[in-house]
Parts: C-alpha cells; structure tokens; sequence
C-alpha cells in the first residue's frame, strides 16, 4: 500500500502553530523537558493525568503536529485527495494547558484551526472514533460552531455534539452502524464540512485491551484505513442484527438532546409502536416491562486481553474502477478511473439471443437489443474483479433491467439489491428473497411483499433532507442487513433531471460500502461517483418535510415484521405527532 501512497514532507511545528490550541505558559513548560533530569521529568509528569515525558518528547511532539500540518496542506491544495498522518505523540486528550493521556500537543484541534486561519474554512467536521473521550478536543471548541466535535463512540462523557453516552465495551458491528446511520452520518450531511479531520485511535478494534497498543491489532487497523482512503471496496460485513440496549439508549439519549440543533432530529421522537413514551426497563434484569416489544440484548461482553481475533476480511482491489458502456457513436469524456467496457464477445452475443428468445421475442429494435450485451460483458468483469463496478447507458429501462438482474441472479450473486429511482414499475421478482427492491418516487405505490421498500417523496425545497433522512435511517441499514453480492442501481426519466444528480452521486457512493463495491448502475449521471470521483456537495440540509418523515416511519412500521434493523430499535425513526407541526 506504501507504493501507492505519496510520501509527505515532515516538518516541526513552529511555535506559533503550537499556540493556535495551547497557552504560551504550558508551551514554555513543555519546551523545558529536553534539559531535565530524570528526577525532574517524573515530577513534571505528575502535574498532569496518564503522562509521561521524555527529554525527546517535545521534539516528537512538534513532529508530530508538523507532519499533520503538511497532510492538511497538501488536501487543501489538493495535491492529494486524503491521507493518513502516522504520528506519535497523540493528540485528543491535551488541553489548552495541560497534557492528559499520553498527548502533549492536540494535534487535531491545531490543525482544524490551521486550516480554518490559513485556508479561510468556515465548517471543519472533527470525527473521533476512540473509545476514550476526546476531552481536549471538545474543550477547545465546544464554543466554535464553525467546527463540530463529533464521535457516536464516545464511552461516558458529554460533547458539544452527541451528549451522554453508555460505556460501550462489547459493541459489535451492528452497534456502530447504528451509531454511523442514525447519528453521526445525519449531523455530518447537514453540518457541511469543508474539511474532516478523524482522530483514528483503533482500541476498539477486536484484539485489543483497552489502550489501541496491541501491535497486531493496531497494524490492521491503519492497513483497513488506508485501502478505504486509496478506495478500495470494503469487505462484505455479514450477521448483523439489530442493536443492543445499551447502544440503542446512547443512541436515543444523543437524539433527544441534539434534537434542538440539528435538522435531521426535529421530527424523531423516541417511542415504540403507538406508545408516546419510551419503554421502561426492569433494573433488575435489564429487561422491558412492554412485552409487545422486548428489548435487545444487552451489551454484556467484557474485552480479555487473551482474546482471539480473526484476521481482517479480505479486500481486493481491481484492475480497473469503472467500465462505462455509453450510447452506440457517442463519446463522452471519462473520469479518472474509468475505462471503456470494450468489444462484445461472441458468447455474450449469444447468451443476448438466448435472453431475447426465452423473454423478449416480439423485439427487434437493435437499439433496445444493443446495451444487453454491454450489460451481461460489465456484469461478467464485475465478478471476475476486471472491474469494480460498471455504468451502462440505456434505451429501453424494462428490457434491459430484466435482463440485468437475471443474469446476475444465474450464479454471480446470490442476493442482488435493486435502487430504482424514478416512477412505474420495473421486471423484477423479489418474493423469492433473492432480491430486495428500494424505489425512490414521486407516485405512491402499493407494496405487499418485505422485500421491497418504496419511497415517495415530493419534490421541492426540502427534498434533498427528506432524501437523505429516508437513506441514511432506513434504505442503508435495511440494505446491510440484506448484505448483497451485487447492487444494480437504476436510474428513470424521471430521476435523470440535472438538479438532482447530486443526490444519486452520494446514493451511489454510499451504496458502494455493500457488495465489496461491486454496483451496476443503468444510466449515465452516476459514472464520476463510481469512479471514486469527489461528489458534488449538497450543500446546508433543512428540516425534512414532516410527510415525508411519516412516511419514512410507516414504512419501517410495515418491515419490521420481516428485518431486524426496524425492529425493537425504541423508533430511532419514528415521528411525532405532524398535526400541530
């Protein structure tokens, strides 16, 4: 992975840099250590909690600043898209003037306010997924609303962003999808960063003790890291189930405090069925008093440090990102990352002969007949990993994504999940369980089946909050929990509209956490977003329309008969009552 990074200058941090965040008097301290005896530094490290200093500490620290200084410049000029500073001493404990937790100098928060003095950035996005609360990035900016403080894993103390939360020792997948889906990833759209900064620290990766030092575990960590930022597909994530207790009350408590500052919230309330109130539980067993609706499991797990911990899931990158297939004749300029899908072979023409007699004997139009085989060709490289994911233009939407999702049902995947995006009705069979279909509308449909998720949403001014409301609460933790081979995204007339290609170019990336990143979209707005390209931003989200955000509940309401992640979940997604809204 090394070689297919670019190698940043390091630098010390000049002085200046260093009391963006901290007190000249705490610096001067600090620049004391390097002339102290041992007796001293043990005595200076007792004036503060979990520290320890060195006579090369200070040297390291301003290493450690520098080099993140340099990566902030070189995003922000955008010689590169991302990257990852490996640096030692850590950051997000130190205060203002006092080290904590191994940290001397908050190299986060110096660089947030580096980028917003020298770059003029009005909103910088901070994500602290360490299971230890960032305290001293919280203090530094719990009165800055230019830069929002956010980590849905914080264990036990309260942030500016998220509120209180429960120790979280046990959590498993499916509680920080949770956390991601129903809290963090809301707050983060409608925030609007211009820049994200993450304190990765990795020790609530499986393996480790408490502290993120269990070499082994730590190594895999950053190696995952790095191939999501090189954009590689992340590895299928398969058993989960819905929440914990634990996790869902965190969860619920961050809600109900933000619910005043962020849009996303306004309308949620926490309560199940036609209860107005949450369900109490027994202190004594953990359990709840409302039998309809019996509470998840608790979080009981203790981390050990024998643990065994398998090795990470495997990730393979492609040859190719994107094969593009456009209309026969036209050219159009391709993004970085893709490649034309190439010449049609003899038996895929064949296996489109086949499909059209056994389907569609009464057409004859070669234009109609023509992308068949440019779909079965994307769909064949797509799982013999030629490429990751593949975009066919189209003219005839019901031939073509019958023809799709048969294939790709005849031993490439064994579940296929299907985003339609436009009106009408599309060929396609879901009461097997092979297939689950999510439409996004504007003319209600009448479902039946719990593999099919319908959502009609009205266009106009809050569109694009209602949009993403109904992805990131109920569209993406359904399709996890589906956990497809492949994703067939499918854009109609009526989702092809210039001003809302934005909205399928973040559908499209967000998607691609699924099925390895293996994703077939039939339409061409989506091709930048597949090739890894930057989506356009969408800009500040206002508050969701209040119908849309009652029917987003009635059709959790409606699955959560069949799927976990709408069930027992206290109505993460549930309305208040919209008459007197």
């Amino acid at each position: 992975m090394a070689q297919r990074c670019k190698q940043v200058p390091v630098r010390l941090a000049t002085e200046q840099e260093i009391l963006l965040a901290h007190s000249e008097e705490y610096l001067e301290a600090v620049k004391q250590t390097p002339n102290m005896s041992v007796e001293e530094l043990m005595a200076f490290s007792k004036q503060y909690n979990d520290v320890y200093f060195h006579q090369n500490i200070y040297h390291c620290a301003k290493l450690a600043v520098g080099a993140t200084l340099q990566l902030v410049d070189s995003v922000m000029k955008r010689e590169v898209r991302n990257g990852m500073a490996l640096v030692r001493p850590p950051g997000h404990h130190s205060q203002c003037s006092a080290a904590s937790g191994f940290c001397v100098f908050n190299n986060v928060a110096i660089a947030a306010l580096y980028a917003k003095k020298n770059y003029n950035l009005n909103r910088v996005l901070i994500v602290d997924w360490d299971v230890h609360h960032g305290q001293g990035i919280q203090y530094c900016f719990e009165e800055d609303p230019s830069t929002r403080p956010s980590g849905p894993i914080s264990p036990s103390r309260t942030t500016p962003a998220l509120g209180k939360a429960k120790d979280l020792v046990g959590m498993t997948n499916s509680d920080y999808l949770a956390a991601f889906f129903h809290v963090f990833l809301p707050v983060a759209y409608e925030f609007d960063p211009e820049l994200v900064l993450v304190s990765a620290g990795f020790d609530s990766a499986i393996g480790d003790p408490e502290g993120g030092y269990n070499l082994t575990s730590l190594a895999q960590s950053v190696c995952q890291t790095v191939q999501t930022l090189l954009g590689d597909p992340a590895p299928r994530l398969s058993g989960l189930t819905v929440p914990c207790e634990s996790a869902l009350e965190s969860i619920q408590n961050v809600r109900s405090t933000q619910s005043s500052y962020w849009n996303c919230f306004k309308h949620l309330e926490a309560h199940s069925g036609t209860s107005t109130k949450r369900p109490r539980l027994d202190e004594k067993n953990g359990k709840t008093k409302d039998p309809a609706n019996p509470a998840p499991e608790t979080c009981t797990k203790k981390a050990t440090q024998d643990i065994v911990w398998p090795e990470p899931l495997t990730r393979t990158s492609t040859v190719g990102r994107t094969a593009v297939a456009p209309p026969p004749g036209v050219e159009i300029s391709l993004p970085e990352g893709c490649q034309y899908l190439g010449e049609v072979s003899q038996s895929t023409t064949k296996e489109v002969q086949s499909i059209r007699d056994k389907h569609f004997k009464d057409i004859t139009d070669q234009n109609i007949l023509q992308p068949l085989g440019n779909i079965i060709s994307a769909l064949d490289q797509i799982m013999n990993k030629e490429v990751c994911n593949g975009c066919i233009v189209v003219s005839d939407l019901s031939v073509s994504v019958c023809c799709a999702y048969q294939h790709s049902l005849m031993g490439l995947a064994e579940r296929v999940l299907v985003v339609f995006i436009g009106d009408g009705n599309i060929p396609v069979k879901t009461d097997h369980g092979k297939v689950f279909l999510v439409q996004v509308c504007t003319k209600e449909t009448e479902e039946k089946c719990l593999n099919t998720l319908s959502l009609c949403l009205r266009e106009g001014e809050s569109f694009t909050a209602g949009f993403m409301q109904a992805v990131l609460g109920l569209v993406l933790p359904l399709a996890y929990e589906f956990n497809p081979g492949l994703v067939l995204g499918i854009v109609g007339d009526s989702g092809a509209k210039t001003h809302l290609a934005p909205v399928w170019g973040h559908l499209t990336s967000l998607l691609q956490g699924l099925a390895e990143g293996q994703m077939l979209t039939l339409l061409q707005v989506t091709v930048s977003a597949l090739s890894g390209a930057p989506v356009p931003p969408l800009g500040p989200l206002g508050a969701p329309k209040p119908e849309d955000v009652k029917m987003i509940d009635k059709q959790r309401q409606r699955l959560q008969k069949r799927w976990s992640v709408a069930q027992k979940s206290w109505g993460l997604l549930r309305c208040t009552d919209l008459g007197n809204t």
